[in-house]
């Protein structure tokens, strides 16, 4: 190799060489602190950067994105003198790349450092129940703080977290212990509010079981009674009629029996024989003992004889009938008023009655319990009462059609 070739190849090494050291890329979200000669120059932003080779170099690559430090647990002492282990999470953003190179060796271990001390001001003033439920204080205090503290370092704090609040393994377990009471205490007021509101309940359930029970028990007495009235009603006008029936059968009878003695002509020897007849027959009873026949029974039947009949050629005294009457009428013919006694159809009002009773039977009452509830819920009334037994009067009006009762 000639001396020619030599030195056009360390020429050209050395345009490499320059060449190199004269770019620097820089990636997106970091930045680079650029020193000439042990000087701060410039800050190289994102993208392509020229440098002057061998006076300026690369003093830091700082990342510009949100990082997220967690510290190792810090034991820090609360107001009441009990030793705590706190565990802390930092989200923080370099914003200024000079300010953290420059104004702090480490701006991580600063941060955890300034947020040790911050996190024992804070809690040393607070009590372990205040420290255990005043995590958003805390984190609120923190952040005001390290957000002031770390601004000329170039570093924006944006936010502090406690991780976890460790008490010592005694002041866990009372705790534990308290919890555990409290929540057995809960649980037997829950108990015993769960055991009134059942007592409640079953009592008020027995108060309208009693109360629909008696309205029902007065509704079926109201309705029995109104029952038996109108059977009572019915059973008069019944009897009523039978009696007339019975005293027309025997006018009939009377009337019968009279016309045909006056038919026969019945002579005062006829009339003896009958009297004679019916001796046994009244003589049949278990208090008769003696009976007496006066002797002036013939001259009686005779004296009977001659004052109602005519001495025929015979000389015998024999009945003359007068002329013929006309019959009784019979009961169709009498007054209108009578002749409704004997109409056996059944009364279509009393099967409304009976009809509209059992759908007031099969009807549910409604609840009782309410005041002012006296119009469904109780028993009906005189008027209502008439209504459902298919009279538009009242208990006491008769049954449209008959009559009043005997």
């Amino acid at each position: 190799m000639g001396p020619g070739l030599i030195v056009l190849v360390v020429v050209v090494l050395l345009v490499i060489v320059v060449l190199v050291k004269s770019v620097l890329v820089v990636p997106q979200a970091q930045a680079s602190v650029v020193e000439r000669l042990g000087r701060f120059r410039t800050v190289a932003a994102p993208g392509l950067n020229f440098l002057m080779p061998f006076l300026d170099r690369v003093r830091a690559r700082i990342d510009l994105r949100e990082q997220v430090v967690s510290f190792p647990p810090q034991p820090v002492i609360t107001q009441d003198n009990l030793t705590v282990s706190i565990d802390t999470v930092v989200y923080f953003q370099v914003t200024d790349s000079r300010a953290a190179v420059y104004e702090i060796s480490n701006y991580i271990v600063g941060v955890e450092q300034l947020t040790t001390t911050t996190l024992r001001n804070v809690v040393g003033g607070m009590s372990l129940e205040e420290t255990l439920t005043s995590r958003d204080q805390i984190n609120t205090q923190l952040r005001g703080v390290l957000d002031e503290e770390t601004g000329r370092w170039g570093i924006r704090v944006a936010r502090v977290e406690l991780k976890a609040i460790d008490p010592p393994p005694s002041i866990k377990d009372s705790m534990e212990k308290q919890m555990r009471a409290d929540r057995e205490k809960r649980a037997m007021i829950l108990n015993a509010e769960g055991e009134r509101e059942s007592a409640i309940k079953t009592a008020e359930g027995q108060k309208q079981s009693q109360i629909l029970a008696a309205e029902g028990a007065k509704q079926a007495s109201i309705l029995d009674a109104e029952g038996e009235r109108q059977s009572s009603i019915l059973r008069a006008q019944g009897d009523r009629a039978g009696r007339y029936l019975q005293a027309q059968g025997q006018a009939k009878s009377i009337e019968k029996v009279f016309a045909a003695v006056k038919r026969g002509k019945p002579t005062p020897e006829l009339l003896a024989y009958q009297y004679l007849q019916t001796l046994p027959q009244m003589a049949q009873g278990d208090a008769n003992k003696v009976w007496v026949v006066p002797s002036d029974f013939n001259k009686s039947l005779e004296g009977f004889a001659r004052m109602l009949g005519a001495p025929g050629e015979d000389g015998t005294f024999r009945y003359e009938p007068p002329a013929e009457e006309p019959p009784a009428g019979a009961p169709e013919d009498e007054e209108e008023s009578v002749a409704g006694w004997f109409d056996t159809s059944t009364n279509p009002e009393v099967a409304e009655a009976v009809r509209a009773a059992e759908e007031v039977a099969r009807k549910e009452v409604p609840s009782a319990s309410a005041p002012g509830n006296t119009g469904q819920g109780g028993a009906l009334s005189g008027p209502e009462a008439a209504r459902a037994l298919g009279r538009p009067g009242g208990l006491d009006e008769p049954p449209a059609g008959g009559n009043p009762p005997a």
